[in-house]
């Protein structure tokens, strides 16, 4: 999956967390902050890892403002943000499991 522009999804409510995306060069770039990293950074960072790994994204930056968000609702916002961000209208289903 190509990056071909900028692309948010989530909010920065209680439970939920705010995906940004950019187009970049080179290699994929990922930065999360999160109110829970102490005790859940391991968790979310293969969540995320997990995502963009099957979508295919190989370059990008993606900025990820955590807010104590499920597993589910992490994976929910990344795979609309990307699919945003590759201006895919159609989702393989088949990748988002």
């Amino acid at each position: 999956m190509k990056i071909v522009r900028e692309a948010l999804a989530g909010t920065q409510e209680s439970s939920d967390l705010m995906v940004k995306i950019s187009p970049a060069d080179g290699e994929l770039e990922v930065v999360i902050h999160s109110e829970v990293m102490k005790q859940f950074g391991e968790q979310i960072r293969q969540v995320v890892n997990d995502t963009l790994r099957a979508m295919g994204v190989r370059q990008g930056l993606i900025i990820i403002e955590d807010k104590g968000a499920l597993d589910c609702v992490i994976r929910a916002r990344l795979q609309s943000a990307l699919m945003r961000a590759a201006e895919v209208t159609e989702p393989e289903w088949e990748k988002l499991q």
